[in-house]
């Protein structure tokens, strides 16, 4: 019996997997927000995650290349995917530049990462070459130490799963965090916003996260609630990209209020 019951339980430990795969790739992480080609209307229909132009600019032209299995990630083995995506190493050693969220990112823990790995792996394969990034800076030899082993955090409403949440998945932290030469000053700045984002709808700021007057503290739940899942602010106007608010839209209560207890609990900084 017991080794009956191990082979029905491997299909659906994979189901499971699968599934949590596509919660973190098509919800939380938001990967389609630079991965998939965005039209007028938004994301291109059809064309999920087969890469496009990100951001061009004096230092950088960032394409996010295909990671369909129509893309050069198909002859990767998962290892060298898992690999590329945690640290931001390909396999013939080059290093991938930003805008990948890599400070946060080697914070995936081992399982969710082979789940995005898995997921990846059974999207549709759509035939597109978006090009090569070029960078007019130089990338350090890598973003760290090689990783290891990252273990889970227990989903929770907690504390430690919210910092989990708004670092390594959703990476808030990054984007809300100022820049400095060594990327988001996460040590003195967290979360205090700042950061300009220039796109087609014009330039936007990430707004101050912690619980100073400047940032979340005149804010009720239900009001940081909305503005996270639907880009809208308490007045109704509407907020501006690059907030992937129709992947966070995706997250389960349990995962959004967990990442509510960890801003609430930010150290209050005023703006810059």
């Amino acid at each position: 019996m017991p080794a009956v019951l191990g082979l029905m339980a491997a299909p659906a430990w994979a189901d499971a997997q699968l599934e949590r795969g596509e919660y973190l790739v098509n919800g939380i992480m938001g990967c389609g927000n630079c991965h998939t080609p965005m039209g007028p209307e938004g994301p291109v229909p059809g064309m999920e995650l087969a890469g496009r132009l990100v951001e061009d600019n004096d230092a950088f032209t960032a394409i996010a290349p295909n990671i369909t299995p129509a893309g050069r990630v198909a002859d990767w083995s998962d290892a060298e995917l898992a690999r590329a995506i945690r640290e931001g190493i390909r396999p013939d050693g080059s290093l991938i530049g930003p805008p990948m969220p890599y400070t946060f990112y080697r914070g995936l823990s081992d399982s969710d990462l082979a789940a995005v790995v898995a997921f990846l792996r059974t999207v549709p394969a759509v035939e597109n070459d978006p090009g090569t990034s070029t960078y007019n800076i130089p990338l350090p030899p890598a973003y760290g130490p090689p990783v290891e082993s990252v273990p889970d955090i227990v989903p929770a409403v907690s504390v430690e799963y919210g910092e989990y949440l708004a670092g390594p998945l959703a990476h808030c932290m990054e984007c809300h965090t100022p820049m400095g030469p060594q990327g988001p000053m996460v040590g003195t700045d967290l979360g205090r916003g700042g950061f300009e984002f220039h796109g087609p709808w014009g330039v936007s700021v990430a707004s101050n996260l912690t619980s100073h007057a400047d940032g979340l503290a005149g804010y009720s739940d239900d009001e940081i609630r909305t503005m996270i899942v639907e880009g809208v602010r308490p007045d109704g106007s509407p907020m501006s990209p690059p907030m992937p608010y129709g992947y966070l839209a995706r997250m389960s209560e349990d995962d959004l209020s967990a990442i509510l207890l960890y801003l609430r609990q930010l150290p209050p900084l005023p703006d810059r």
